[in-house]
């Protein structure tokens, strides 16, 4: 078989048995930028995840969040784009998991007890503890396989877990998807953070990608002991800089141990203890997060 022209293969040319000169005469970059907005067109709602920065809990924020919009009735899925710390597939308990390709082309996404789909490079690691180091070529053809051959069906939202900076790979993600429906920046409290936030929030703007809001992580830690509040990290930074950039605010995650042990522990908080303040705080942004794309509707209590 010769392909020539247009191809309408459900997968990447990086997939393809005639991915060679001698056999395919088709546009790759034609071919996958179709295969992304064949993809793509069975999902409402396209949303980056986003710090500019490590260590601000973006991960953990981003698979709540995608878990507690599932919880809410919708279809959901979960694109880990973090390509050097692939760290979703461990907070959903997927460590071992392998994706399978379709006969027909396409590769289905491993799918949670609540029905929310997820993809990352974690699934296709031998070995986690090793590190990754690719150049831009590579990381390029990885985004196009996550956004072009992962079939992720019909969804209501696809959550896009972004990694830190704002450089080749987000570029790639937000040219291929073409129109983002939104971004949702996560930041900590202290003013370290905020300035790289900020930076997160121009990026967006300047790729006309709307702000959904901003989310602040690690707000203040109730003490177990006394109950009283301690902003460890400072308080209210992040509603600050919303209001200063006239953004919305999605709202605050307290400074819990418990989230840490439980995705530690592959178990979203959301799922595994649904009624903590975090939880509860993470149906919120839910609510919030759909409110700012759908300003007429309100969901209904999950």
């Amino acid at each position: 078989m010769v392909v020539t022209g247009e191809c309408r293969l459900n997968h990447t040319c990086e997939m393809c048995e005639y991915n060679n000169d001698t056999d395919c005469k088709a546009d790759q970059n034609e071919h996958n930028r179709w295969l992304v907005n064949f993809r793509m067109n069975n999902i409402k709602y396209k949303i980056i995840v986003g710090s500019n920065k490590g260590g601000v809990g973006k991960s953990t924020v981003t698979t709540n969040l995608a878990v507690a919009l599932a919880e809410k009735g919708f279809k959901v899925g979960l694109a880990d784009a973090d390509l050097h710390g692939p760290n979703v597939p461990k907070l959903v308990d997927a460590d071992n998991v392998r994706l399978r390709s379709k006969d027909e082309g396409g590769i289905v996404p491993y799918e949670t007890r609540n029905g929310l789909k997820v993809a990352s490079l974690g699934f296709l690691i031998e070995d986690p503890n090793m590190h990754i180091a690719w150049r831009d070529a590579v990381k390029y053809d990885f985004i196009i396989e996550l956004l072009g051959n992962i079939d992720w069906g019909e969804l209501d939202y696809l959550l896009i877990d972004l990694p830190p900076g704002t450089g080749n790979e987000q570029i790639t993600i937000i040219d291929f998807i073409g129109d983002v429906d939104g971004a949702i920046v996560v930041t900590t409290p202290q003013d370290l953070a905020l300035l790289d936030a900020r930076k997160m929030i121009s990026f967006a703007r300047d790729s006309n990608v709307p702000i959904v809001g901003i989310i602040e992580n690690m707000s203040t830690l109730t003490c177990p002991h006394c109950e009283k509040e301690v902003d460890v990290f400072k308080q209210g930074g992040g509603k600050s800089l919303a209001e200063e950039l006239v953004i919305p605010y999605l709202g605050s995650i307290p400074l819990d141990g418990e989230i840490t042990r439980r995705s530690d522990s592959g178990e979203p908080v959301v799922l595994s203890r649904p009624d903590s303040i975090a939880a509860k705080a993470f149906m919120e942004l839910a609510e919030n997060t759909h409110k700012f794309l759908n300003p007429q509707e309100t969901l209904k209590a999950g």
